[in-house]
Formats: structure tokens, C-alpha cells, sequence
């Protein structure tokens, strides 16, 4: 009964999880979920000292192998469902900034390139034609680079969220389901623990039944009469 009521507390924990809408409520999904971690590995080794008493030891420690096994499953699925939320947010606050710093030199690109060119000093001998660019063209097509190379940067970034997000959302729907498995487990063993006592139970009132009959006394045979 404390181990069932060990993985009622761990579905609870499930179902808090899966409302995650906050990294702090993540953190403390994952805090809750390591405190009930333990509770289930000490409730373990209190089933195996408990086992090593009875008769049948072995049959006794699968069961209690079973439920730790159930229950463990059920509070992987939280953690599983928590870190999900918190690298998602991770990647979110990420792009975020990398956008904001494509906007920032997009804009000063745009200043550099709006100021008009220096005007060139007065020297006794004429300026030689100059043989490249001029500074302001170099420095407007350096942004320009710069903003295609941050714009695909931005793009294989998003990217990569989408395949992070894909993928965790695939390990959260697998970890949901294999704790729907074991909590089905759980109930249908609960359901043949009780139908196996209701009906050791009527076997035993039938045998006590039968053992009463037969203590009571058998009619003895009439003799016949003369005639």
C-alpha cells in the first residue's frame, strides 16, 4: 500500500509537470522530483529488509523491484518533460539576443553609411586619385556582409531550435506514454492482488464450511421393524 501510494504521489508530480509555464515552476519540478527519487530508493531498501524475513524472499523482491521500476518511470517522465521546458527557454532567450544585435548593427551600419565623407585637407600639391574604395564604401559593404552573415546565423539558429524542439518533444511523448504504461501496470496488479485475496478468502470460508459438516454427527439408520 506505501509503495502504491509512493506512485499515486509521483502521478501527481506528473500531471504538475506537464502544466510547466515558468522556469522557476520547472525548477521546482525537478526539485520535487528528486525528493521523491529518494523517497522511492529508501522505501526500496525498506521493502528488501522487510523481504529478507519472509518465506518466499524472491517472489517478494520482484514485486518490490516492480514497483520501484513503475515509479522511477513515472518521475523520468517529469524530469524529462522539465529539462524539455528549460532548454527550450534556453533557446528562445538566445535567439532573442542574437536578433536584438543583428538590429543594433543593422542600425549602425545604417548611421555609418548616411554621415557624408570627411572632406580632404588642403596640401600645397594635389591629392593623388585615390586607387580603391573609398572608406565609406569599404565600411558599407563591411555591414552589409556583416548583417548576411548575422541574418544566416539568426536562420541555422532558428533551425536548430526547431530540430532541438522536435526532438524533445518526441522524448517528452515517449516518456508520457511509457508512464501511462506502467501506471495501467500498477492498477491491473492492484486489481488481481484483490481478486486473488476475495477469492482465497471464499475458499477458505468453504473449506471451513466443509470441516464444520463434517464434525457434526451422521444421522444413524433406523432398524427395521419386526413384523
Amino acid at each position: 500500500m506505501k509503495a502504491l501510494l509512493t506512485l499515486l504521489a509521483a502521478f501527481a508530480v506528473t500531471a504538475q509537470a506537464q502544466n510547466v509555464q515558468s522556469v522557476a515552476q520547472a525548477d521546482a519540478a525537478l526539485k520535487k522530483v528528486a525528493a521523491e527519487r529518494a523517497a522511492v530508493h529508501d522505501e526500496f531498501a525498506a521493502s528488501e529488509r522487510e523481504c529478507s524475513t519472509k518465506f518466499f524472499v524472491n517472489n517478494c523482491l520482484d514485486k518490490a523491484k516492480e514497483k520501484r521500476r513503475a515509479a522511477l518511470a513515472v518521475l523520468r517522465a517529469v524530469e524529462v518533460d522539465a529539462e524539455h521546458y528549460k532548454r527550450v527557454d534556453s533557446v528562445a532567450h538566445r535567439d532573442a539576443e542574437l536578433a536584438e544585435r543583428v538590429r543594433k548593427d543593422a542600425e549602425e551600419a545604417a548611421l555609418r553609411t548616411a554621415q557624408p565623407p570627411k572632406p580632404p585637407r588642403e596640401e600645397k600639391a594635389p591629392p593623388r586619385p585615390p586607387t580603391g574604395p573609398r572608406v565609406a564604401d569599404r565600411e558599407a559593404e563591411y555591414a552589409a556582409k556583416m548583417k548576411r552573415q548575422e541574418e544566416k546565423d539568426a536562420a541555422e539558429a532558428a533551425t536548430r531550435a526547431a530540430n532541438v524542439a522536435a526532438f524533445e518533444k518526441k522524448q517528452v511523448e515517449s516518456a508520457r506514454r511509457q508512464a501511462e504504461v506502467e501506471r495501467k501496470k500498477v492498477i491491473n496488479a492492484e486489481k488481481a492482488r484483490k481478486a486473488a485475496e476475495r477469492a482465497a478468502a471464499e475458499d477458505k470460508k468453504a473449506a471451513a464450511q466443509l470441516q464444520k459438516q463434517s464434525l457434526q454427527p451422521q444421522p444413524q439408520p433406523q432398524p427395521a421393524a419386526t413384523k
